[in-house]
């Protein structure tokens, strides 16, 4: 019997989609939600609908406490914990370097780099064979903008996932004793229900579509796939891997 997977950001989107297929293939899922409840409990509704427990705690994975309760919470209510997916995430909108607002930054940087590393350390404290645990596989959700600083008004974005994708590389090396694997993944421009404002509009979604090789947006589908199957034991012997997921790279003329 496979053991529960947490999500965070699970309610909407990419992380969705993955709770979707993590059902799909025998997991229990738990989603973590910062505030839309309702898409939150849909999707934990549809978890359960395909077979397997699913459960949706509102948690910001900026706030320490919250997620050490909704940690403890998944432990004690659907048993012990087999895999982390970190997918809560922000983009902070365009912003140019000269407009930079600290807050803002520091908003951007404790959910997408300060989460991870919280919720990487509870994953750890409760799957680490050092602790008790029976190890298990945490996989991050970097993007393609690590590879090449953003586009114009993202390298704030951008250089929190590279700092994602640093911290991937150095959990996998420390957690490896432990039986614990790390993964990270980079989606390119994705089709979701949170980017739908460039994709829907035709003279953005092409100028996009112009700088991915294979011409196209990505389905939530087409992340959610590999991230699953990374929480399998056919990837056994891999762990600190980052793995493109941006239809071949980009593409500049």
């Amino acid at each position: 019997m496979n053991r529960v997977v947490i999500i965070t950001g699970g309610s909407r989107g990419i992380g969705a989609a993955i709770a979707r297929h993590a059902a799909a293939a025998g997991y229990p899922t738990a989603l973590l939600y910062r505030s839309d409840r309702a898409s939150a409990e849909a999707v934990c509704a549809e978890c359960t609908a395909i077979g397997q427990p699913s459960m949706c705690i509102q948690a910001d994975v900026a706030d320490e406490p919250a997620i050490v309760a909704a940690f403890a919470r998944v432990e004690a209510e659907m048993g012990p914990l087999g895999g982390l997916i970190n997918n809560a995430g922000l983009n902070g909108g365009r912003v140019a370097i000269r407009d930079f607002d600290l807050m803002h930054l520091e908003n951007l940087f404790r959910i997408n780099v300060l989460g991870t590393m919280l919720c990487t350390r509870e994953a750890a404290r409760r799957m680490g064979t050092g602790s008790g645990g029976q190890g298990g596989v945490i996989v991050n959700i970097s993007s393609m903008a690590a590879t090449i600083g953003g586009r114009p008004g993202l390298s704030h974005y951008a250089s929190s996932k590279s700092a994602v994708d640093a911290f991937t590389a150095g959990s996998a090396r420390e957690l490896a004793k432990e039986g614990i694997r790390v993964f990270a993944i980079r989606p390119g421009a994705t089709e979701t229900d949170l980017t739908a404002a460039g994709y829907n509009d035709p003279v953005t979604r092409a100028a996009i579509e112009r700088t991915i090789a294979m011409g196209r947006y990505a389905k939530a589908d087409e992340i959610a796939a590999p991230v699953v199957a990374m929480l399998s034991d056919s990837f056994a012997f891999l762990s600190g891997a980052v793995v493109d997921a941006g239809g071949g790279g980009y593409v500049f003329s």
